[in-house]
Parts: structure tokens; sequence; C-alpha cells
């Protein structure tokens, strides 16, 4: 499997939200009793070398960085023992998010899949092996805007770890190769604004940078 080619092979992309507890504090939510799921359509992929498009529907966009897993072979109903064989590779993501259309969303009691799956809402690295990532559950991720430091975190932290996310969304969606799953953000979330730099990394393994730009 080339899993360098997810970005236009893969089916879905599904995130994971309020899975650090600090972040979901930030957020005024309590610790969740399961994973929080929602999809962002493939679509909204863009790759370094490209800009983050701020919306004209948009009044308040906040950056998310995650560490996303790569689905490497097809799956369903996968027991927890066995949900790490099915990752083939690692990404750095941003999951951008309108917050003001979400928090209107939220208030009206609809769904929020604007706020989350607009053009460029999806910013990704290219695929890092597993090698690469060696300990996916004690893994620092951070994000910058315009080099100041507003996102630092580390994947030990979270409330799910990755095995158990695994288990629970291949029994809710059958996971297939070149799928994405976003496994939530750390505490620091907040605005960018058109004209600002997002850098993003993992530790000093890897780091990626996204202008945003204004929709034309």
């Amino acid at each position: 499997m080339d899993v360098s080619k997810f970005v236009s092979l893969g089916r879905k992309i599904i995130g994971v939200g309020r899975n650090y507890k600090a972040h979901a504090a930030e957020m005024g939510y309590s610790h969740p009793t399961d994973p929080v799921l929602f999809l962002k359509p493939t679509s909204s992929y863009v790759t370094q070398g490209n800009p983050i498009i701020y919306p004209k529907l948009c009044s308040n966009l906040h950056h998310e960085v995650e560490l996303g897993i790569v689905i490497g072979r097809k799956g369903k109903n996968i027991p927890i023992h066995d949900a790490l064989s099915f990752i083939g590779g690692y990404v750095l993501a941003i999951d951008m998010t309108a917050r003001d259309l979400q928090s209107a969303a939220k208030t009206k009691g609809n769904p929020w899949s604007i706020a989350k799956g607009m053009d460029t809402f999806c910013p990704v690295s290219p695929v890092l092996s597993v090698a690469v990532i060696p300990e996916p559950q004690n893994t620092a991720i951070w994000l910058k805007v315009n080099d100041k430091l507003v996102q630092n975190g580390c994947t030990k932290d979270m409330i799910f770890p990755i095995p158990d996310i695994i288990s629970y969304v291949s029994a809710r969606f059958t996971l297939e190769e070149h799928d994405v799953i976003l496994t939530g953000t750390p505490e620091g979330v907040g605005p960018v604004e058109i004209g600002q730099k997002i850098t993003a990394g993992i530790g000093d393994t890897f780091e990626m940078g996204f202008e945003v730009v204004e929709e034309k």
C-alpha cells in the first residue's frame, strides 16, 4: 500500500473531538464518556505549498493541531489489542474550524459540518512512517501563529488512546485504506487572521507551515 496517496485516495476523515481534558475544559465541556466523532470531507485537505483559505462566510477561524492516523488496511469491529496493526502511518494535521459558524450551529441544535469541512480546513503533512513515530502515545505536537507558540501538547494526555479510538470508530464506520482519523487537539486553540503564517510540528521530528490567505 502506498500511504502517500491518502489525500487523493482516502474516502473519509474522521475527527475526534474533546480528546484532551484541558482542551475540553477550555471549550466549556466536561470529560466525555465516549469519543466524540465528526466527519470532514476529503475535499478539505490542503498540502504544503498551498495556502489555508479564510472563507468569506467565516469571521472567527481557529487552529487545532492534531496527530492523524492513516489507515493501512480495511477493518470493521477491530479489537483494541489488534488496532495498531491497522495503522499505515501518521500525519500531522490542523483541524481548521470556523468557530463562529460552529457556535451558531450548536445554538440552533444543527450539525456543524460546514464549520469543520470547508475547503483547505484540513492542512496535512506527508505520511510519516510508523518507524518515525515510535511512541505515538507519547509524542509532542505543537503549533505557532507567526512564530508565537500557542499550542504545545503531548499525545499521552489523550482521554481516549489511539487503540481505543480505532476500535470505537471501526465499530461504527468501516475503516478503509487511506482513511484518516484525527485524534484530537491539546489546549491553546485560538484564532488566526489573514496574512498570518501557521507553523506546526511533531516534537523535533517534523515541521510544516501554511499561509492564511483571503478567499478571492
